[in-house]
């Protein structure tokens, strides 16, 4: 070995590479040289990765050997056998072969591993390989090659550690880039198919995954397939619908609500494995998906071959997933919206349509009957004054009928007793009017008109449905201003069991929703109904 000056001027060469983050192989190689002149002709040198999952090194760098690649066998096997050891100590490790007989062919010794001095890599505190030279010479490696090696090795640990940090640099521009894009279709209320297929594309290219897929669970059980990227479309294909019968990634997902890693090598069974299985998948992770607390989907990234997912592969899929949950709920949220305001305009429109019967088939009648009654009166007047009196008291019924008739459709429209007194006044207007006993603990305070009438129907179809079905024997109405909100409450000790999705309580829920208010239905059967409403006063 060259004197200690050379050795520390190699050092120095090797460092300021480091210094500068000179590209990775760069690095390597000029190690490999360095080490190659320190060292004497016969030596190999060489970087190797130990990957968590394997125990195999691999060669990453050194004298003659592409990047990657696995070692000739003489090499791998010194390999083998010193780096994870190594790595368990954390300390250099030497290997001397006993010399060879005399007489022996020198052509031959020259291929002999004479000597082999391996020294760990500790990157960020995690073992991550070694540094290896072997020597292919008569004699071995002079003693103090460990230490000349056990300083390569921390400038080698230094530029693996910068080499790191600079790609989870990229790494984490590259996902955050990616949410932002999703987060982005979602804040604008895009389609959930369009935002499904954002998120596999996304996934797919970050992870490095052949295969992302995107699906539902359904009863049956079933996954619904809903969104896919690379997969064999003879053997799988959205909106097909897959039994999760067996011991599969989604079936998994689905049992224990959390993220799961899969290999197809070595488990599976079912008609969802054999699908995976004939895309020549070997490892799949799957992240699930809530919607309003409740399991939805799954989202799954699949790879090939050799290709191994990262090591946080779960917890970046659930990142994706939560953006998918937010995609579905305001999907969700917006159908309800629409469908609650289409409900608000039918139920305007068959409210006009039902005046209008009620004026023509009513009021609208007895004003006729009036009219017809006073002409006969006109002409009776000198022709038959005896039918005057009789014809006189007809007209006066009608009119009176008629005007009967414009008052209690009026009532039903919006009753005076609301506008002159209040909720207060309203709601005892509707109390006087039932055969069952109700406790009134309403509000006296006047509130905006909207907000008074929209309390005033609420309470009143809360109590026309348990006078017509919670059987109830007696009922409570409470109206209570909350700071900037009103909360109305009845309750009734009937039967329970209410049907949130019936036309009365939804009815309600929809005039509840049009004023930007929330409401909670609780109706235990045998133990009444708890109807809460709050409604912000300011709409």
């Amino acid at each position: 070995m060259r004197g200690p000056a050379t050795a520390e001027a190699a050092l120095r060469r090797v460092a300021t590479l480091v210094a500068r983050q000179a590209p990775q192989g760069e690095i390597f190689g000029a190690l490999g040289e360095e080490l190659t002149g320190l060292l004497g002709a016969g030596t190999r040198s060489a970087i190797l990765h130990l990957p968590d999952d394997s125990s195999t090194a691999v060669v990453v760098g050194g004298e003659g050997l592409p990047t990657g690649v696995p070692m000739d066998a003489a090499l791998l096997a010194e390999a083998n056998k010193l780096t994870a050891r190594v790595l368990r100590e954390r300390r250099p490790v030497r290997h001397d072969e006993p010399a060879p007989p005399r007489g022996d062919d020198d052509k031959a010794k020259e291929r002999l591993v004479r000597s082999t001095v391996c020294c760990p890599l500790v990157v960020q505190g995690r073992p991550w390989g070694a540094v290896l030279v072997a020597r292919l010479a008569p004699d071995p490696f002079p003693p103090e090659t460990e230490g000349c090696l056990s300083q390569f090795g921390e400038l080698v640990a230094i530029a693996i550690a910068n080499a790191q940090a600079s790609a989870e640099g990229r790494r984490l521009f590259e996902e955050q880039s990616a949410l932002r894009r999703v987060a982005t279709l979602v804040a604008e209320g895009a389609p959930p198919s369009a935002v499904l297929d954002a998120v596999v594309v996304e996934v797919a290219q970050l992870l490095g995954a052949a295969q992302v897929g995107l699906a539902r669970y359904e009863s049956g059980p079933e996954i619904s397939v809903l969104a896919m990227r690379g997969h064999d479309s003879s053997l799988v294909r959205t909106g097909m619908r897959l039994p999760l019968k067996g011991d599969n990634l989604s079936s998994r997902v689905l049992q224990s609500g959390s993220s799961a890693r899969f290999d197809h090598r070595r488990e599976g069974q079912g008609r969802l494995s054999e699908v995976v299985r004939g895309n020549d998948i070997s490892i799949s992770v799957g992240a699930p998906i809530f919607v309003d607390g409740a399991l939805w989907g799954m989202i799954g990234a699949s790879w090939k071959g050799a290709d191994r997912p990262p090591q946080d592969a779960e917890e970046r899929l659930t990142q994706f997933a939560q953006l998918v949950d937010t995609a579905i709920a305001n999907a969700d949220t917006r159908a309800k919206l629409t469908a609650s305001r289409a409900r608000v305009l039918s139920a305007g429109d068959e409210a006009r349509r039902r005046v209008v019967r009620d004026l023509h088939d009513g009021a609208q009648q007895r004003l006729v009957h009036a009219i017809i009654a006073l002409k006969l009166t006109q002409r009776a007047v000198d022709e038959d004054p005896e039918r005057v009196k009789a014809l006189l008291a007809e007209a006066l019924s009608h009119a009176e009928q008629g005007n009967e008739d414009l008052r209690e459709l009026a009532h039903g429209i919006l009753p005076s007793v609301l506008t002159r007194g209040g909720l207060r006044s309203g709601v005892d207007s509707i109390v006087s009017r039932l055969d069952l006993p109700v406790d009134v603990d309403v509000t006296r305070t006047r509130l905006p008109p909207d907000i008074e009438a929209s309390a005033y129907f609420v309470v009143a179809e809360a109590l026309t449905n348990i006078v017509k079905h919670a059987r109830a024997k007696s009922a409570q109405v409470v109206a209570v201003l909350d700071d900037d909100r009103l909360r109305l409450e009845v309750h009734d000790d009937g039967i329970g069991a209410a049907n949130p999705e019936g036309p009365g309580l939804t009815g309600i829920a929809d005039r509840v929703a049009a004023l930007g208010g929330s409401l909670h239905i609780d109706s235990p059967p045998k133990m009444g109904t708890v109807l809460v409403a709050e409604v912000p006063l300011a709409t």
